[in-house]
């Protein structure tokens, strides 16, 4: 197990729920558990193209964050816009 240090409030949370025997087990955990699996392939299916123009300079500064992430640029540039469009990355003001 992790040290608490490196948890996230959400994950601090759920532990606390767990050391105070706060959690139940859900009543139909077998179909609780398909339709989570059918939930997250739905979230991962690519199914879609997009194609956009962007400047030579965005693209290369996407290509090296993409490097230092180690994954192919491509796949940054979806996961970064699946991030934001389900709010698990805010705008900087």
């Amino acid at each position: 197990m992790k040290s608490k240090a490196k948890f996230d409030e959400e994950e601090l949370e759920i532990l606390q729920a767990w050391e105070a025997g706060a959690l139940r087990p859900v009543s139909d955990m077998a179909a609780q558990g398909q339709a989570h699996r059918a939930a997250a392939q739905a979230t991962f299916k690519k199914d879609q193209r997009l194609n956009i123009r962007i400047s030579s300079r965005d693209l290369k500064n996407l290509q090296a964050r993409a490097l230092e992430e180690g994954i192919p640029y491509q796949t940054f540039a979806a996961s970064v816009l699946h991030k934001f469009v389900s709010g698990h990355l805010e705008r900087q003001r």
